[in-house]
């Protein structure tokens, strides 16, 4: 009673927007209705006049006319807006919701009561005697025939091919024969074809007809279904809907379904039921990437992009000077990065030649004070060795002769001494950092500063420890700094009348400490905050360099230089050099060398 409630007042409604009369006779509206004929035009007028004429009767504002065609005769019809309604296959009302925004109203359902979303299929037939077509899986490389190849039956046989590893548009050779749809068996007669595609229960309609053998024919790849009668070979699908396009108005499409839902089929129509659920119909599609699904159907890349070549144009100018900018930007990264590469590496290059310069400078400083250090083991040499060509000439005192021997070998010795420091102090090695014992750097550092304080009749009080613990240094640069930085302070207690310069070395925490003290004048006003700058210099004849890469040596050994202005007179330079890892201290004293005596006062 409910369903006919609904019906009664859905027609009321629509009764509602039907034309005021003009006179006695009241005018009707025209309403077309495309019908698909997959059997031709006669074949689809007699199959849905039936229903036509039942929406005559009930609707008498409006008269139904039919217009049948094929898919592609339908499609233009809805895109031209000359059609109200349709009545089609699932494939095509899917493509005609996506494309259109059109609706199904009602769905075909067959009158023995089977499930309408089991109601349509397709059959892959061959000749009765062709016994080499057995199953799907040898119609590889096989003609076969079809409609078209936008016909729902052909797609739903294409998903079963497919799945057996065989595509019917590469693996086979498709032959579309076009509407009507018995066409298929005429080519399959004629050997034009081997196997053929139609819609589920049409061979058994033809059979019935007459127009074709019961025996003439076989279906391939059978499958059990609902429908007893009717052979297929696919997945059955929802039956035909009844669509109403987007254009047309609400209440004529509510009054519409409501008729057919209500309808009473006699002997030969059709019953409409609610509209199915045709999700089956969509994954298909998407299965088989067909319909709305194919990446490009009929229209190529080109024509999608014609009606925004503008746009296109100006997003591929600022694509290519995006990609022009971005090439630009990382070539002068590339090369402003080279060229600070090479800056650098000319810096340190310039730094290595500026520290050697140094190196000779202060053995410049010192060649004459070396010089009369080694003259005088030469003249001892020479002494000894004149005493033992007159002892020998004589033949008598062999033990003074040995013992002038072992003396000229001692001398020998301290001069040989003499000349591997400077030597090994002048020779431009790499930096090498590496576990030492400072105590034998600082010792040897005063060595060689031994002969030039001897010259200028120097006093330095030295206090280095024989136990300190190991840094991670250069031998030859910390030796640099120390020499520097005694040269320094013999240069400014030049003159005063009690030359004395103090060299100690402790240990302050985590770091060495050597300290370098003197009884000079003292810093000039101003001079301190401008000590460690490279050229500049308080000398006559100066460079500017030493305190300069003195700090930079130091700095680059994790320590640091710093100047205290004594406050009754002199300066003071103290150095830090940290102390080394217990892994480094380690092998520092597995490789420490024996350490002199020190040096008291010189």
């Amino acid at each position: 009673m409910l369903k006919w409630a609904r019906a009664i007042l859905t027609i009321l409604a629509a009764l509602a927007f039907w034309p005021a009369p003009s006179g006695h006779a009241a005018q009707q509206t025209e309403i077309r209705v495309g019908v698909l004929a997959y059997l031709g035009a006669e074949e689809a007028e007699s199959a849905w006049e039936p229903t036509l004429a039942y929406l005559n009767a009930t609707l008498p504002g409006y008269h139904f006319t039919m217009v049948a065609g094929s898919l592609a005769f339908l499609t233009s019809a809805v895109a031209a807006h000359s059609l109200d309604f349709l009545i089609t296959n699932p494939g095509h009302y899917l493509e005609l919701k996506i494309d259109y925004s059109a609706s199904a109203l009602a769905t075909e359902q067959d009158l023995d009561g089977f499930p309408s979303s089991e109601s349509v299929g397709a059959a892959i037939i061959a000749l009765n005697r062709r016994s080499d077509l057995q199953h799907l899986t040898d119609l590889r490389a096989r003609k076969l025939a079809a409609v078209a190849p936008d016909a729902f039956g052909y797609r739903a046989a294409t998903r079963e091919l497919l799945e057996r590893g065989i595509d019917p548009n590469k693996d086979a050779f498709p032959v579309f024969v076009g509407y009507p749809a018995s066409g298929v068996l005429d080519v399959l007669r004629a050997g034009r074809a081997d196997a053929g595609i139609i819609r589920a229960c049409l061979l058994e309609k033809l059979v019935a007809e007459g127009k074709a053998g019961p025996d003439e024919f076989r279906v391939l790849g059978r499958k059990p279904t609902d429908l007893p009668i009717c052979q297929v070979s696919t997945r059955l699908y929802p039956g035909w809907a009844f669509v109403a396009v987007a254009q047309t108005p609400a209440p004529l499409a509510e009054a519409v379904a409501a008729a057919l839902h209500a309808m009473q089929p006699g002997p030969g129509d059709r019953i409409w039921t609610e509209p199915d659920d045709y999700q089956s119909v969509q994954d298909l599609y998407r299965t088989i990437k067909a319909g709305p699904y194919a990446p490009f159907t009929r229209l190529g890349m080109a024509d999608l992009l014609w009606p925004y070549r503008y746009g296109a144009a100006l997003i591929g100018m600022a694509a290519l000077w995006w990609i022009a900018h971005v090439i630009r930007v990382a070539y002068i990264i590339r090369k402003r990065t080279r060229e600070l590469e090479e800056a650098h590496e000319l810096a340190r290059l310039k730094d290595v030649q500026m520290e050697h310069a140094m190196r000779l400078s202060l053995m410049g400083e010192m060649a004459s004070s070396l010089a009369h250090e080694i003259n005088q083991p030469l003249a001892a040499i020479l002494s000894y060795a004149r005493g033992c060509e007159r002892r020998l000439a004589r033949g008598e005192d062999v033990d003074g002769v040995r013992e002038a021997i072992g003396r000229i070998a001692i001398q020998a010795e301290r001069a040989g001494d003499i000349v591997r420091r400077m030597r090994e102090f002048v020779r431009k090695n790499p930096a090498r950092q590496e576990p030492l014992e400072p105590a034998a750097v600082f010792r040897d550092a005063l060595a060689l500063f031994e002969p030039s304080a001897a010259a200028h009749e120097l006093r330095v009080d030295a206090e280095v420890p024989e136990s300190l613990p190991p840094v991670v240094a250069d031998r030859l640069q910390i030796e640099e700094v120390t020499l520097n930085l005694l040269q320094n302070a013999l240069e400014a207690v030049d003159g005063q009348p009690e030359k004395s310069i103090r060299f100690v070395v402790a240990r302050e925490g985590a770091a060495i400490v050597a300290t370098v003290s003197d009884n000079g004048p003292g810093l000039a006003p101003g001079a301190r905050e401008r000590l460690f700058e490279a050229f500049y210099t308080t000398k006559p004849g100066g460079l500017g360099l030493g305190l300069s890469l003195s700090r930079s040596i130091v700095e680059a050994h994790g320590g640091r230089l710093s100047v205290d202005e004594n406050t009754q007179r002199g300066t003071t330079f103290r150095f830090y050099l940290p102390i080394a890892p217990k892994s480094a201290q380690e092998n520092a004293q597995e490789n420490a060398p024996e350490i002199a005596p020190g040096i008291a006062h010189v």
